[in-house]
C-alpha cells in the first residue's frame, strides 16, 4: 500500500481547510496498533475539529474522527494479533492525535477494545462515541440507584447522538422515558427508539428555573446543560440523579444546593473520553447484549469520507438527527 485516502483538516495564515487527502504510513503518528478502519462516526467534538477556531485542534495538517472500528493490520502488543476486530474511542483521538476518518490509523494498543461478541463492527459505530456516554450514563443512574420502577426518565436533547442512543438504551432496559427537543418533527422516530412522550423544551423549561420545582422525573439524562440542567435540577424527584454530559446550551449552571439538600438529588458528570479500561470493556459488553438497542437500524445515515463537511455543518447548526455513519 503506497498511499491512502483521509479528511484532512487543515489550516495556514490565511486560508482554513477540509477535505480528502492521500497520507502514507509515515504520516501517521506512532502506536502499537496500526487498524484498517471499517467505520466511524461523526460527533460535535468533529464537527468542531472541522472549522476554524474550533477549540479542538492544536496543529496542522490534522485528520479528526474521535471514534472508529476497524480490523488490526499490525501489532507491537502481545494482547492484540492481526485480523483483531477492535473499537477505539475517547481518549486524544481525533483530538490531539490523527483520527478515525482514515482509511488507516495507528494507536496505541491501551485504547483499544476488542470488539465483543454480539456487536459487528458497523454497529459499534452506530453506536460509537455517543451511544458509549449515553451507555455510560445509564451505567451511573443504576449505580446511583435509578431503576426502572423509579418513574419517568427524562432525556434532553433527544434527537441528537448521545440523546437519542439514551432513549433507546433507557427503553430497551423497561424505562419511562420522556425525551425532551427543540425538534418538534423528531416525534415519530423519538417514539420509534422508545420514548414514551416526547414534550418540546419550550413547554417545561421555564425562562427563570425555580430553586425547586414540581417533582416529574426521577431521573435525568442530560445533553445540553446551561438553563436546561437547572431546570432538569429543580424538578427531580427525592433521591433521584441527573447524569450531565452536554453544554450545547452553555456551559454556565444556575442553581441552589436545595435540590440537593432538601430532596437529595444527585449531579454526576460523564466524562467518557477518560473513562477507565475496565469500565470500558464493561459498557461495551453490555451494549452487545443486553443494552443493545433493537432499533439500531433506524437510527443512523451512512455517509462516506467526503460527506463529513456538508454534515457537520448540519450538526453545526442544529439541522442533524440521529447518528451519523461514516463508511471508511
Amino acid at each position: 500500500m503506497e498511499s491512502f485516502e483521509a479528511l484532512v483538516a487543515d489550516q495556514s495564515e490565511n486560508q482554513f481547510t477540509v477535505g480528502i487527502r492521500r497520507l502514507t504510513l509515515e504520516d501517521l503518528p506512532a502506536g502499537e496498533l496500526l487498524i484498517e478502519v471499517a467505520y466511524s462516526s461523526v460527533n460535535y467534538k468533529d464537527a468542531l475539529a472541522c472549522i476554524p477556531n474550533g477549540n479542538i485542534v492544536k496543529t496542522y495538517p490534522f485528520v479528526p474522527g474521535i471514534d472508529l472500528a476497524g480490523i488490526v493490520v499490525s501489532s507491537e502488543d502481545g494482547r492484540f494479533q492481526k485480523g483483531d476486530e477492535v473499537i477505539v474511542t475517547s481518549y486524544e483521538l481525533g483530538v490531539s492525535r490523527f483520527g478515525g476518518f482514515s482509511q488507516y490509523a495507528r494507536v496505541p494498543s491501551a485504547w483499544a477494545v476488542k470488539r465483543p461478541a454480539g456487536l459487528s463492527l458497523k454497529e459499534s459505530m452506530i453506536l460509537g462515541t455517543a451511544g458509549f456516554t449515553a451507555a455510560l450514563s445509564v451505567h451511573e443512574l443504576e449505580r446511583n440507584g435509578v431503576a426502572p420502577d423509579a418513574g419517568p426518565v427524562l432525556v434532553t436533547g433527544a434527537s441528537g447522538g448521545v440523546g437519542s442512543m439514551a432513549v433507546a438504551i433507557l427503553s430497551r432496559l423497561g424505562y419511562e422515558v420522556t425525551a425532551s427537543t427543540g425538534k418538534t418533527d423528531m416525534r415519530d422516530e423519538l417514539v420509534r427508539w422508545g420514548a414514551a412522550q416526547v414534550v418540546s423544551r419550550d413547554e417545561w423549561i421555564p425562562e427563570k428555573p425555580r430553586p425547586l420545582d414540581k417533582q416529574r422525573w426521577a431521573a435525568a439524562v442530560d445533553c445540553v446543560g446551561g438553563k436546561t440542567l437547572s431546570a432538569i435540577l429543580s424538578s427531580i424527584r427525592c433521591g433521584g440523579a441527573v447524569a450531565a454530559s452536554g453544554l450545547t446550551g452553555g456551559a454556565e449552571l444556575a442553581t441552589t444546593v436545595f435540590p440537593f439538600i432538601l430532596r437529595a438529588v444527585k449531579l454526576i458528570g460523564i466524562d467518557s473520553a477518560n473513562t477507565p479500561m475496565d469500565l470500558r470493556r464493561t459498557v461495551w459488553e453490555r451494549l452487545a447484549a443486553e443494552w443493545k438497542p433493537g432499533v439500531l437500524e433506524s437510527m443512523y445515515s451512512e455517509i462516506s469520507l467526503d460527506r463529513i463537511p456538508e454534515t457537520v455543518t448540519a450538526l453545526l447548526q442544529g439541522q442533524s438527527r440521529g447518528r451519523f455513519l461514516v463508511k471508511v
